[in-house]
């Protein structure tokens, strides 16, 4: 595995400039609107506009210095605990739901995804919605030689979910080659999984998985909030079945036991995804997730396939820290 050098970009058009140059004016320099219209040659009202659209784009964040101090300690105990590259912590959010939580992984996510990609990267890419979340601060320079590789089937539906939709978002933004995994994400047997992968040019995807210089996967718990049974992935009667056979996690809709194990379940064989054995030698792993009570499914992915950089919150954080014990 490598360790991720992260940089800047300025590529700006010239309404980005003058809505960054607003916010900065605004926020850093502690100008009034008045005296930010003025400078910069322009109405009050296109004063609060821009400061607006700078906030819903991300491109403003408000953060609390205490807070901050308590994420770097926890972020600095993970990465010994758990052997990590980098841990990057965010508070948690005081709604405390699965949406904001999300949202604020992956906020963090989209951030550090900008500065990581160089040129000539193969990415392979999972799914969730914290992974959906970090599109609304993914701003990266456009890259060259780039290509992004699905690791799962999707669903025949556009949903915000769909593995398929993240991809060709996250190589869009990045102007790579989008590699989708044109199949469901679950298949009758696994008779039909083969059939699909051998003759239907699934072969690809597999072939480029094997040489993946990032991997980007989330992770989910199981339970009454896991993605899997709140979009009807998955039914109830099959949720208890995992739960019985000792599941605790959802990773790239492989489940797994607390050690990182995939659970005897049937589910598991007829999954179309990138094995995870495969996905484990990926030169850089990248793992985000969030919420305390994911802390076991966290855990139990960086056991199976290990991770160089996590991104996370701090009550996951600080239950991470308690397993580790």
């Amino acid at each position: 595995m490598v360790k991720l050098k992260r940089g800047t970009h300025t590529a700006y058009s010239e309404a980005s400039s003058l809505r960054l140059r607003a916010a900065w004016l605004y926020y850093n320099e502690g100008l009034t609107q008045k005296d930010v219209a003025e400078q910069l040659g322009i109405s009050r009202t296109t004063v609060i506009r821009l400061l607006d659209e700078a906030m819903k784009r991300s491109e403003v964040q408000i953060w609390i210095n205490d807070s901050i101090g308590d994420c770097v300690e926890l972020a600095v105990k993970l990465e010994r605990a758990y052997g990590l590259d980098e841990a990057i912590v965010v508070p948690s959010s005081v709604h405390g739901d699965v949406d904001s939580l999300a949202k604020n992984v992956g906020l963090a996510l989209g951030q550090f995804l900008s500065e990581a990609i160089p040129d000539d990267y193969t990415i392979g890419v999972g799914w969730g919605r914290t992974m959906t979340a970090s599109l609304s601060s993914f701003r990266p320079p456009r890259r060259s030689n780039c290509k992004v590789v699905s690791l799962l089937g999707g669903i025949v539906a556009v949903h915000q979910t769909n593995p398929i939709d993240y991809t060709w978002r996250l190589a869009n933004q990045l102007g790579a080659e989008c590699y989708m995994f044109l199949a469901p994400l679950l298949v009758d047997s696994i008779e039909t999984k083969r059939n699909l992968i051998e003759k239907c040019g699934l072969d690809t995807i597999y072939r480029l998985a094997e040489n993946l210089d990032l991997a980007i996967v989330s992770c989910g718990d199981i339970g009454p909030h896991s993605t899997s049974l709140s979009e009807g992935w998955i039914s109830k009667a099959e949720l208890q079945e995992l739960i019985d056979a000792g599941c605790v996690c959802d990773t790239m809709f492989n489940f797994l036991d607390k050690d990182g194990n995939s659970v005897d379940h049937s589910i598991n064989r007829r999954v179309m995804s990138v094995d995870l054995d495969t996905l484990k030698e990926a030169k850089h792993i990248v793992l985000s997730s969030g919420g305390a009570h994911r802390a076991i499914a966290i855990r139990a992915t960086i056991k199976r396939i290990g991770c160089n950089t996590l991104i996370t919150d701090e009550g996951a954080a600080r239950a991470l820290l308690e397993l580790a014990e």
